[in-house]
């Protein structure tokens, strides 16, 4: 299951761009746990980055999105849509679109793999965010 949340890094990346949605799992340190305060039998149902933060005052916590909850922020936050499509029956690319000003920034590398398309696509958005 760990496939489906985002990386470490790009999670942290997240945070310093503002994302605070709930999520069903958190990062400390690199660790992926489910929303659970360490040390605690006290269970919640969701973590935000506000949450992680007020947790014992501490920035060593991330909540962690799914990949899709990663890509929906995008679209309603900063409004850049994505898709990950395959070119042929091994390649696999991603396009990032903004209705915005109809920027389109097409992407011409090829991955192996659905999921490596799927992250270099993630750390795109994250880039294009930043450089706002």
């Amino acid at each position: 299951m760990e496939k489906e949340f985002i990386p470490y890094k790009q999670a942290l990346a997240l945070k310093q761009l503002g994302f605070d949605e709930p999520c069903i799992a958190f990062y400390k340190d690199n660790k992926l746990s489910g929303c659970k305060y360490p040390d605690e039998d006290s269970q919640f149902d969701l973590c935000t980055n506000t949450q992680m933060k007020e947790y014992k005052n501490s920035d060593k916590y991330c909540s962690t999105p799914l990949y899709q909850q990663a890509f929906r922020w995008f679209r309603e936050k900063c409004g850049l849509w994505q898709i990950v499509m395959q070119n042929t029956d091994k390649d696999w690319t991603y396009d990032i679109m903004t209705i915005i000003g109809m920027v389109d920034y097409k992407i011409f590398d090829v991955f192996d793999t659905y999921e490596e398309a799927e992250l270099e696509c993630l750390k795109k958005l994250i880039e294009i965010v930043k450089n706002k």
